[in-house]
């Protein structure tokens, strides 16, 4: 499936980003063992994995 997102500007990438960071707090507020399992996870475990889910979009953003 190839996605077009030429016609996406920085507010629609800015959009998409608060929609799944609300959607995040949404789940952890309704969700009591979702909540439990975020706070009992060391925070540095979601700092390495949005890191490792970074590398493809950087990759593809900074190659010419």
């Amino acid at each position: 499936m190839k996605m077009n997102l030429k016609n996406y500007g920085i507010c629609d990438i800015g959009l998409i980003k608060l929609a799944v960071f609300f959607g995040a707090l949404f789940l952890v507020s309704v969700w009591s063992g979702f909540a439990n399992w975020v706070i009992s996870v060391h925070w540095a475990w979601f700092l390495v994995t949005g890191l490792i889910l970074s590398i493809k979009p950087l990759k593809t953003t900074f190659k010419k």
